[in-house]
């Protein structure tokens, strides 16, 4: 009898810790950030994993999106570094972002290298990608896909930009990497860094002349109610967007789930980026709609550019890497 009454006992406890790992496995809930909501398609990039996740694996897998750099205090440059330490498990972020962490992705912020999408889309998707990723890996990452942010262009309240000698003197809002303030210093302007959430307002008070961004974020963000009554579009550099995890948490799913999440970044990524290119026209037909005057560069216009910025390269290509940067360059040129 006590032999049936523990063997009945043992029975119930492994099927109490079978119950218990069942629900565990349907109930994990990962952190993903990104640095902006779901009215850019930056959030609407994180929006769409998260999706595809949870109806590919019936629930077992939520990835709760965290926009606005909530996990980082608003701090974007930290994010890579908090998902390497496991503060933060998933992101999608931004290669200008992550930069300070990884030199390799100041690839992708060197000024022109790439001038159109099949350029882009010939570096990412080519061996100066997997360079890329290899780098991020190393440093306790997993990336997985690749998204985008888009070509970054330059507005200002002052006048509009043809040539380089126009932003002489400028006070240009950039974002807080050195690649950035050495292109503008070369084209003669006066760049200063500063979070986004101090941009608006100083670009409202005059504190700065001019900013410079993707059009969805010209747009959706009324860049254009901020005095910023003159739009160059001169696609000096394009901003990819990459979705990774953690090395520690990725390590925790099994080979299956490892390629259901894959997969669904990849599909979020590739529909992210169709969309984000898709509505371009659109987007820019509205800006001028509200007033904005739009300069957009012929090709020697564009070519004073690339020739007034050549000496970031110098500076910055044994930073990044020079066979890295010369295998972009030839996947750009032979796209």
């Amino acid at each position: 009898m006590l032999t049936r009454r523990f063997t009945g006992f043992t029975a119930a406890l492994a099927g109490a810790a079978l119950l218990c790992t069942a629900l565990t496995a349907q109930a994990r809930e990962y952190s993903v950030s990104t640095v902006l909501s779901n009215a850019f398609p930056w959030g609407q990039a994180a929006d769409k994993w998260a999706e595809l996740v949870k109806e590919r694996s019936d629930g077992r897998i939520t990835l709760r999106v965290y926009p606005n750099s909530q996990l980082v205090n608003g701090d974007q440059t930290r994010e890579f570094s908090a998902m390497r330490q496991g503060l933060i498990d998933m992101a999608v972020g931004s290669t200008i972002n992550w930069s300070p962490q990884v030199p390799q992705l100041n690839l992708f912020s060197l000024p022109f290298l790439m001038p159109d999408y099949d350029a882009v889309d010939a570096v990412t998707g080519g061996k100066a990608g997997e360079m890329v990723f290899d780098a991020i890996e190393s440093r306790g990452v997993i990336p997985l896909a690749w998204g985008e942010n888009g070509f970054r262009e330059l507005s200002n309240s002052k006048l509009p930009i043809n040539e380089p000698e126009d932003l002489d003197g400028l006070k240009i809002r950039v974002v807080g990497s050195p690649l950035f303030h050495d292109t503008f210093t070369a084209l003669g302007a006066n760049p200063t860094q500063m979070s986004w959430a101090d941009a608006k307002p100083a670009l409202t008070t005059g504190a700065v002349d001019g900013q410079e961004n993707p059009l969805s974020v010209f747009d959706v963000a009324r860049i254009d109610q901020v005095g910023q009554k003159y739009l160059t579009l001169w696609h000096y550099m394009n901003d990819p967007l990459i979705f990774a995890v953690n090395r520690n948490v990725w390590q925790q799913f099994p080979e299956k789930d490892r390629e259901l999440l894959r997969q669904a970044a990849e599909d979020a990524g590739a529909w992210e980026i169709e969309k984000s290119r898709g509505e371009r026209d659109d987007r820019l037909a509205a800006i001028k709609e509200r007033g904005v005057e739009v300069v957009e560069l012929d090709d020697a216009q564009h070519q004073a550019f690339v020739d007034a910025t050549r000496s970031v390269y110098n500076t910055w290509t044994p930073k990044i890497g020079e066979a890295l940067v010369e295998t972009a360059r030839q996947a750009a040129e032979n796209r």
